[in-house]
């Protein structure tokens, strides 16, 4: 099933998926905060070294199987696949935008 997303939030499944941590300093703004296993990551350059070390690590790829709206954010549920212990997981994407760029997100 195909899911109609913001541009920033399709550019960020693309970039996961493409394994391009490059992408990551394009589509969160300067400012953006991500949340992920207990840890805060603050500004492009710290989320983009998290998303190379997590790719690395994992070499993860995201399913979408879902999308909604809920207040402020949009969330992505994904299946989310890689070299990791239980291997895919369903996970919810928590994210903020501003304007055409994230600004934050949060990956309980």
């Amino acid at each position: 099933m195909s899911y109609e997303l913001p541009a920033p939030i399709a550019a960020y499944v693309q970039a996961t998926n493409a394994a391009d941590a490059n992408a990551f300093l394009t589509i969160f703004t300067d400012d953006a905060i991500a949340f992920d296993e207990g840890h805060e990551y603050r500004g492009v350059q710290e989320i983009a070294q998290w998303r190379a070390e997590t790719t690395a690590k994992y070499q993860t790829q995201l399913e979408v199987t879902g999308a909604k709206i809920v207040d402020d954010e949009t969330v992505l549920t994904a299946l989310v696949s890689g070299t990791f212990d239980g291997s895919p997981v369903e996970l919810d994407f928590h994210f903020t935008l501003r304007g055409d760029k994230i600004a934050a997100l949060r990956i309980p």
